[in-house]
């Protein structure tokens, strides 16, 4: 297994992945066209985990010049149990730390406490999320 920076060419077999991981709820926030704009994004990191050339896992996050937050992990499930997951967390942590992070936070999944537990995270709080963000903007 190899963990590398996201291509373009990763879109589709990713959203098959967020598909069969019921990740992919929102195309408009996890999508190809999303995908892309992360990728551009400065303060993004977007890695893909792959065996034999083909994209298995990957993992987004965001570093604001302090913290470091992970939005969405997400492994084909023909591949769980493999640590996969784990190596994707433990590069997206060297890559955030080498940036200049000392905290790392991540979104969970509400049935995934025991992975993130597993290494070193620890329940702090919980996140609100406003989704359509023209719900906030909206008089």
């Amino acid at each position: 297994m190899i963990i590398r920076d996201f291509s373009p060419t990763d879109c589709d077999v990713l959203v098959e992945i967020l598909r069969a991981n019921l990740q992919y709820g929102d195309p408009a926030s996890e999508g190809p066209e999303a995908m892309l704009r992360v990728q551009a994004c400065k303060a993004a990191e977007f890695l893909v985990a792959e065996e034999d050339s083909h994209p298995v896992g990957m993992i987004k996050g965001v570093y604001d010049g302090s913290r470091a937050l992970i939005h969405i992990v997400s492994v084909h499930p023909d591949y769980h149990r493999r640590g996969i997951g784990t190596a994707l967390v433990r590069e997206i942590a060297k890559r955030f730390k080498k940036r200049g992070a000392t905290c790392l936070a991540v979104t969970v999944p509400g049935n995934r406490l025991d992975f993130w537990n597993q290494l070193s995270f620890k329940l702090a709080t919980r996140i609100m999320l406003a989704h359509p963000l023209d719900l906030v903007i909206s008089d």
